[in-house]
């Protein structure tokens, strides 16, 4: 489980943050990434209650094949990847 305080430097790096930036950094994780969180790779606040009814949806859907609002739930999480100017 992460650390709730990873932006001072305690606790992992998220594992997406650390994905993205090697993706952004041709599939090699950057040096500066070690295994302490930063402000960049700490875990991003998010409500547990709107994760679960997000992960419902995208499940209710694949089950039911009708539109549960899966699209719209997963968009209102804070996501790292999605929000990042790539490099130049």
């Amino acid at each position: 489980m992460a650390d709730q305080d990873g932006a001072s430097g305690k606790g992992q790096p998220e594992a997406l943050a650390t994905f993205a930036a090697a993706a952004r950094g041709e599939g090699k994780k950057p040096d500066e990434i070690g295994l302490k969180a930063t402000g960049e790779t700490a875990p991003l606040p998010t409500s547990p209650d709107a994760k679960a009814q997000a992960a419902t949806k995208v499940l209710r859907e694949g089950v039911t094949g009708r539109d549960e609002g899966a699209d719209e739930a997963v968009d209102a999480l804070p996501d790292r990847t999605r929000d990042v100017t790539p490099p130049r």
